[in-house]
């Protein structure tokens, strides 16, 4: 494959995210970064702190061939891994890494599947409906719009697309897939088009947005992934490391938010007047809430727009 999707390739709140990490990385320090993607959020960091050492995980090979180009610069530096990041917890016992200064995740889609047609992520594009991040395995979208029952397809497009007309859609699907079982992207598009009141296209941005999203995070398990992986990552996290979370929809930041909050509160009783021992918080949450990409940034790269960050510091182990 060609550099064309590595030339796309912006990485969302770069320099944010080099400064969040810095009191964490700035001594020999290892970060596990749990969507190495193309590698851009990794090469800022390597040349930023020289005494680091990256992880990279990603469940796309393609995107571990790019990433190992780009980040060849810096040798043994940067080690690859062919995972899930849920799978963090193996990995680190495989690497020999009992425990790290840094975690990153930047979730969602990468450019590379969007810019790529026949990976088929991109609703305005005519590829196969496929939408798997590792396309070596699992079910592809077709698969969940050619077998789903009805109940199902219309959860996943209301939970996961936060679509107003997931019951319409799906029951449009059922009828359509009788016919013919889908394929393609344009038919699917097509039916969006057909199926969705006018008022509501007219706000909101293109009609596919949210139902592509749904069969994403449904293709590759996105939200159930990353609930088993936030508790692995934080386990891991080094007193004083720090862990910085991207995430692009409002179900993923809601659970980053969830998980980060309990860290950082006391689990002593309310009514006594002195911290237990063993009970005081674990983290210190070092964003103010969730911080979001600039207008600048996102007239640059309008995939920035939707970016919600939130980064967190171990500042005690767990008793």
């Amino acid at each position: 494959m060609s550099d064309q999707p590595r030339a796309k390739h912006v990485p969302v709140l770069l320099d944010r995210i080099v400064e969040l990490f810095a009191p964490a990385l700035s001594t020999p320090s290892v970060l596990v970064d749990c969507t190495l993607g193309l590698g851009g959020h990794s090469h800022a960091l390597l040349s930023a702190y020289p005494e680091l050492t990256v992880i990279g995980l990603d469940r796309d090979p393609e995107a571990l061939s790019l990433a190992g180009r780009r980040l060849a610069e810096f040798g043994d530096r940067v080690r690859y891994v062919h995972a899930v990041y849920d799978e963090l917890p193996t990995v680190l016992v495989q690497q020999g890494i009992p425990e790290v200064d840094g975690v990153l995740f930047d979730l969602g889609v990468s450019s590379l599947q969007l810019d790529v047609a026949e990976r088929g992520f991109a609703y305005s594009q005519d590829a196969p409906l496929d939408m798997r991040m590792d396309p070596t395995t699992g079910q592809t979208a077709a698969d969940v719009l050619n077998s789903y029952p009805f109940a199902d397809l219309a959860r996943i497009l209301r939970e996961y697309g936060e679509e107003r007309f997931a019951g319409k859609i799906a029951k449009a699907i059922v009828a359509e897939r009788a016919k013919e079982p889908f394929t393609t992207s344009p038919r699917l598009v097509q039916l969006l088009h057909d199926v969705i009141p006018a008022a509501s296209k007219r706000t909101g941005g293109h009609p596919a947005k949210r139902t592509f999203q749904a069969l994403r995070i449904e293709v590759n398990g996105e939200l159930e992934v990353l609930r088993r992986a936030l508790p692995a990552a934080l386990s891991a996290l080094a007193v004083g490391g720090r862990i910085v979370v991207e995430s692009y929809h409002s179900l993923e930041d809601r659970m980053v938010k969830r998980a980060l909050t309990e860290l950082s509160v006391s689990t002593s009783p309310l009514d006594l007047p002195v911290e237990l021992p063993g009970h005081g918080p674990e983290l210190k949450l070092v964003t103010r809430g969730a911080e979001q990409a600039g207008e600048q940034e996102i007239a640059d790269n309008p995939r920035s727009a939707s970016v919600r960050l939130r980064a967190a510091e171990r500042i005690r182990r767990a008793s």
